[in-house]
């Protein structure tokens, strides 16, 4: 279970980073992504750590591979946690941007990791989406 107020602050400047994006506001922009990584960093290995500060994190660092860096992170703390839902999300999330960047083989070993952990989910529209993606790819192998 994540901490209430590590979950709101990240909650939070989530909200205020999407904002931010999308008025174009660089300097806050990263004012914001500063303070979500502070977050991170000072939770980081201790009882306030949890895989979604960290996925939050991924979803608005710029740099990709930076990302994918990030998201690897989360993935490893949802692992430890087991839980399922962030195991999925996050294994789908590295996957689009390894493919992005051309890690095509990653990417599809990521999407088989987030079919098996979304077995045990709720959250329909993100099965679907896993499995579409991992299909289409599969085919253009075959």
């Amino acid at each position: 279970m994540m901490n209430t107020k590590v979950y709101k602050a990240v909650h939070d400047l989530a909200e205020e980073l999407m904002t931010a994006a999308n008025k174009n506001d660089r300097e806050k922009f990263e004012s914001l992504f500063a303070q979500l990584k502070a977050i991170c960093m000072e939770n980081e290995n201790t009882s306030k750590d949890h895989p979604v500060q960290w996925e939050t994190l991924a979803d608005f660092t710029e740099e990709l591979e930076e990302a994918i860096t990030t998201y690897e992170k989360a993935l490893e703390k949802s692992i430890a946690i087991n839980n399922k839902d962030h195991m999925s999300s996050v294994a789908f999330s590295m996957a689009t941007l390894q493919l992005e960047i051309g890690q095509k083989d990653e990417a599809i070993k990521n999407l088989q990791n987030a079919k098996v952990s979304a077995n045990k989910i709720e959250d329909k529209e993100l099965k679907a989406e896993i499995h579409d993606l991992l299909e289409s790819l599969i085919e253009e192998e075959g």
